[in-house]
């Protein structure tokens, strides 16, 4: 690999300063008569406010070290936002230009984020494909010009190789401060390097521990592999299997339902003032329903993905009607309890 110039590797370097070692904390809460805690990163504590910022920077840092990227590049990647806004503020830090290809029915905050952070944003309608249709317009233009990165998240290996260098170490070593070794890992496929790298490290320190990935109920891409109905849950269950997720790896699939999901992303704000996402509620909701099968005392670890602040026209500020078979009205929450830094 060549050596970067001091330059990038200064801006890299101070990137990295602000991106990694999250909170974790427990959340301490009854269900159906039994005190329960899950374990969640707190994500919203990185550069950008989402775990994203750990795949832009540690992809981009990659591709410096290869020689496939350099100030003056054009970045362009199709994303459903937390990835874009992660990529717009790293990339632009290191002087390149960028684009982002997004499905148009993704949260208004996310376009003006990306927007404000000085990158482009190229709105994809379903009838122009939606999101294969954005990872296909990123794959013509870079086939069309030389000066293009693809980051190609969704099939990069770097993606894995990032959450196995930080998140996952990181989980093993605050749980352990607290005297515990998880049982389980769960987390949301958006793109799957989460639950793949985690999974990957957690299980070179304790290889009976599970690793489960998370989808909506309402639409099982991971269970059908293809796109079937649609959801609330921004962020996971794009419209494909992406090609980093190898299910053989992992364990059975959890399904939440996105209206579960907004009514749990809900209470966690105004029961704990935990201002988190939906696929953060889904989140929390799955990993209980892995600790059901092991038991109320076992050690369950998830993500919060990043703060409500990208939500706020959604449906996460409306009322969610309570449909039978939710978990979120059988939860009493009782407080919070942190780890040691990470």
């Amino acid at each position: 690999m060549p050596n970067l110039a001091p330059e990038i590797s200064s801006r890299l370097d101070a990137l990295a300063r602000l991106v990694g070692r999250t909170p974790l904390i427990g959340v301490r809460f009854r269900f159906r008569g039994r005190e329960r805690v899950i374990h969640a990163k707190l994500e919203s504590y990185n550069l950008t406010g989402s775990i994203k910022d750990r795949m832009a920077l540690h992809i981009l840092r990659r591709a410096c070290e290869r020689g496939e990227l350099s100030p003056g590049r054009h970045i362009l990647e199709a994303t459903s936002g937390n990835t874009g806004i992660a990529f717009a503020a790293a990339g632009r830090a290191l002087g390149c230009r960028v684009t982002i290809f997004m499905p148009d029915w993704m949260s208004r905050e996310r376009v003006l984020l990306i927007r404000s952070l000085g990158a482009e944003v190229r709105p994809v309608s379903p009838d122009e494909g939606g999101f294969l249709g954005a990872i296909r317009m990123t794959e013509e233009q870079a086939a069309r010009r030389p000066d293009v990165f693809l980051p190609r998240q969704f099939a990069n290996e770097d993606n894995i190789e990032a959450h196995a260098l930080t998140t996952g170490p990181e989980i093993w070593n605050q749980l352990a401060a607290l005297g515990r070794k998880p049982d389980a890992f769960l987390a949301g496929v958006g793109t799957g390097g989460t639950v793949m790298g985690v999974g990957r490290h957690l299980r070179s320190r304790h290889p009976g521990v599970r690793i489960h990935p998370l989808e909506p109920a309402e639409s099982p891409t991971l269970s059908t592999g293809h796109k079937v109905g649609r959801h609330r849950i921004q962020g996971v269950s794009d419209e494909f299997i992406p090609a980093i997720v190898r299910l053989r790896d992992l364990d059975r699939v959890v399904a939440v339902p996105d209206g579960d999901a907004i009514l749990m992303a809900q209470r966690l704000a105004s029961g704990l003032g935990l201002a988190v996402g939906i696929s953060s509620g889904a989140n929390f909701l799955g990993a209980l329903q892995v600790q059901e099968e092991l038991g109320s005392d076992a050690t369950v670890a998830t993500i919060f993905c990043d703060s409500n602040k990208k939500y706020l026209s959604t449906d996460l500020l409306r009322d969610e009607p309570v449909h039978p078979g939710y978990l979120t009205p059988e939860i009493e929450l009782l407080g919070l309890e942190s780890a040691p830094s990470a």
